[in-house]
């Protein structure tokens, strides 16, 4: 009872720290001053979720009036019409609707709702048509390293550094250590819960690694998104297409004949029959499954901020209706709950994303009986569709 106590109120401090950071980066983040109108809050959420070349906290305006961003630029990398061409976001001066061109190696760049477009010779300003699309400038091959970007470097790099000390520790037979000793347990649980019962004591071992490192990455940006340092990398569709795309690969390619045998020509059913289930299996296999892995984790992380930052901004939102201390009482009662809810989201959308990942590659390595043999006490062996069914 006293360690749920302490848990609680530590909590509690985390929330009182990390909600008002978020609230105030809402509250500062619009080019006037506060975010306090319908519409304001929409657009900010909406520009929260998505990708961006500047790694910024927060903003804030001067006593002279000046917009002040605090955080740290991120490299720019193009594909040009001459080639390769770099600098700093920070020549962009936090711009997003072309008001700002960059010249470099006697082209023009302007960034226009995070996408960075190339100039004609000769344009001095951006044009643009009745939907606010630029009729002056072609999209470039953006290879910047941006927000995301940099959160999935930094955690990558945490994640080698804590699984090499771990992994040091085995080698020369110590008991865990420091954070190993939070790692251990997890690291036991994704290989005795998810990869050996899913995949089978043969194989398991081959395709374990690539699980813990799916399940820690996505659960520990899912948590890292729920800060103010606002990472939304799990909700960028780019990022969970290219997970389900390495799950897809591996499971293809590590696939069977009788894996490749149940989809092409399956066995048991009628003659004309197996070309319809070959189309019905090859769909599930190239385009579903990894269809379901992407959207599954994308739509939950992005519900869940959207969710969270519309309660965080009923302070704003209902301020005349409730008074200062009820939008905000309210406010924050909710957000706390539907923080708690999230953490448990941030762990659920991983846990899910490796156990699905896990039967994939379990259902493409299974070996399967096509005899029915019987065993030496004379029962039959289970067919394919038993062996497939242990699995599901």
């Amino acid at each position: 009872m006293k360690i749920f106590q302490q848990g609680f109120k530590s909590l509690a401090l985390a929330l009182l720290v990390f909600l008002p950071a978020s609230v105030f980066a809402i509250t500062t983040a619009s080019g006037e001053g506060e975010v306090d109108t319908k519409m304001e809050v929409e657009d900010y959420i909406l520009h929260h979720l998505k990708d961006s070349h500047d790694f910024s906290l927060f903003s804030y305006t001067n006593g002279e009036g000046e917009r002040v961003h605090v955080g740290f630029p991120l490299p720019v990398i193009v594909w040009s019409s001459e080639g390769l061409v770099t600098f700093m976001s920070s020549e962009f001066h936090h711009n997003d609707d072309g008001g700002v061109i960059v010249e470099k190696g006697g082209l023009k760049f302007a960034k226009i709702h995070s996408k960075i477009y190339e100039l004609e010779q000769g344009a001095t300003t951006v044009s643009f048509d009745a939907e606010h699309h630029a009729t002056n400038g072609t999209k470039v091959l953006d290879f910047s390293i941006t927000k995301s970007v940099f959160g999935i470097l930094v955690i990558g790099l945490l994640m080698l550094f804590w699984f090499s000390r771990l992994a040091s520790q085995y080698k020369k037979k110590q008991i865990p250590t420091g954070f190993g000793r939070v790692l251990e347990p997890l690291v036991l649980y994704v290989r005795d819960e998810i990869s050996r019962p899913n995949i089978g004591e043969k194989h398991y071992r081959r395709f374990t690694g690539y699980l813990l490192t799916v399940f820690f990455f996505i659960w520990i940006l899912n948590l890292v998104g729920l800060t103010p340092l606002g990472f939304n990398v799990t909700g960028q569709l780019a990022v969970t297409a290219c997970l389900a795309i390495f799950t897809l690969v591996i499971y293809t390619v590590s696939g069977n004949k009788d894996y490749w045998m149940h989809i092409f020509w399956m066995p048991g059913v009628p003659i004309l029959i197996r070309p319809v289930l070959a189309i019905i299996e090859l769909a599930g296999a190239l385009i579903i499954k990894p269809f379901s892995l992407l959207v599954r984790l994308f739509a939950n992380i992005s519900a869940g901020h959207i969710v969270l930052m519309s309660l965080i901004a009923i302070m704003f939102t209902l301020k005349e209706s409730l008074g200062v201390v009820g939008a905000t009482g309210l406010s924050f009662v909710l957000s706390f709950f539907i923080l708690l809810i999230e953490l448990l989201v941030a762990f659920l959308q991983a846990y899910i994303f490796t156990m699905l990942s896990a039967l994939f590659i379990g259902m493409a390595v299974a070996e399967h009986d096509h005899e029915h043999e019987h065993d030496a006490h004379g029962h039959e062996a289970p067919d394919a569709e038993d062996v497939r069914g242990d699995f599901i």
